[in-house]
């Protein structure tokens, strides 16, 4: 049997890709699995923040297409990057062990986020971490950065360059091996990472039991229901990847503990809480009644897209 993976073409998602291709192998000798690379809108519109151009579907549409026409039987995406409400022609066939969520900074001068200079200028694409460089260090600028993940390193290590740090997901570096870059990881009460960061989604046509029981032994239980805690968190708040709201889950004694962030884009105000619980979904959604009724409509008010 042959299965192809559709993919974005940046280093990362190729790691991403031929992750779960290796992983498949192992589980299932002699089973044949090539990728097949697209291009999405996201990749391609990288002269505008991501808020501009759109937040659902900007790095998935293309590879869905690609499910639906039949020319691919899987598709790698990053979780953080599905939509939470899932198109029901695709189904969530995989959820691999999670790498590390935590958010890493890489500054030109090696100063750790306390030690930059006053008005020191951050790159990131992501109003999240924006609202929150903001809330940890009102003085800094913070300026957009588009880029696949050697780009945005290339541009703050820049000597002449506009950026003094950078911002970016701890995973992505790990996986293509650039940890030596980082100056400082940033624990979650100063930064909390996105929904599902650190984890890959593996995609597939509803319905297609063959391909679905091939992916069955790749599926990691735990990081499953910590990544379905956090995203139904966001789902249940009405947001997506372009609004200031973060979320960790983790498991302490066979219970999820969610920690939920929601800030005003500026930083000025936030709200932070956290739950425990055992099902995955009424906890995010429990934590996301828990931040709204403390007022996070407000904080996030003008910030819908």
């Amino acid at each position: 049997m042959k299965l192809v993976i559709g993919t974005r073409g940046s280093r990362l998602a190729l790691w991403q890709s031929e992750h779960v291709a290796r992983r498949l192998r192992e589980l299932h000798p002699g089973l044949e699995v090539e990728l097949l690379t697209l291009s999405t809108r996201g990749d391609r519109e990288l002269e505008k923040a991501l808020p501009e151009i759109g937040g659902k579907g900007l790095f998935t549409a293309e590879l869905e297409a690609a499910l639906e026409r039949g020319e691919a039987d899987l598709a790698v995406h990053s979780l953080k990057d599905l939509p939470t409400e899932f198109d029901p022609r695709f189904t969530l066939g995989a959820v691999p062990e999670r790498a590390s969520p935590l958010e890493a900074l890489i500054s030109r001068s090696g100063a750790r986020l306390s030690e930059l200079p006053p008005n020191a200028t951050v790159g990131t694409s992501s109003p999240r971490r924006a609202a929150q460089l903001r809330a940890a260090r009102p003085d800094l600028r913070v300026e957009s950065l588009r880029g696949n993940v050697p780009t945005r390193i290339q541009k703050a290590l820049d000597p002449h360059g506009p950026y003094d740090a950078i911002l970016l997901a701890l995973a992505g570096l790990e996986r293509l091996g650039l940890q030596q870059q980082v100056t400082e990881i940033l624990p979650p009460e100063v930064v909390l990472p996105a929904p599902a960061q650190g984890a890959l989604a593996v995609q597939a046509r509803a319905g297609d039991e063959a391909v679905l029981e091939l992916l069955r032994p790749l599926d990691h239980r735990p990081t499953r229901r910590a990544v379905e805690a956090e995203r139904a968190f966001l789902r249940t708040l009405g947001s997506g990847c372009s609004l200031p709201v973060g979320a960790l889950a983790v498991e302490e004694n066979g219970l999820l503990r969610l920690t939920g962030r929601v800030l005003r884009p500026d930083g000025s105000q936030a709200i932070t809480h956290t739950l425990q619980g055992d099902d995955p979904e009424r906890l995010g959604a429990a934590l996301a009644e828990a931040v709204l009724a403390q007022g996070a409509a407000e904080l996030l008010e003008g910030t819908w897209v």
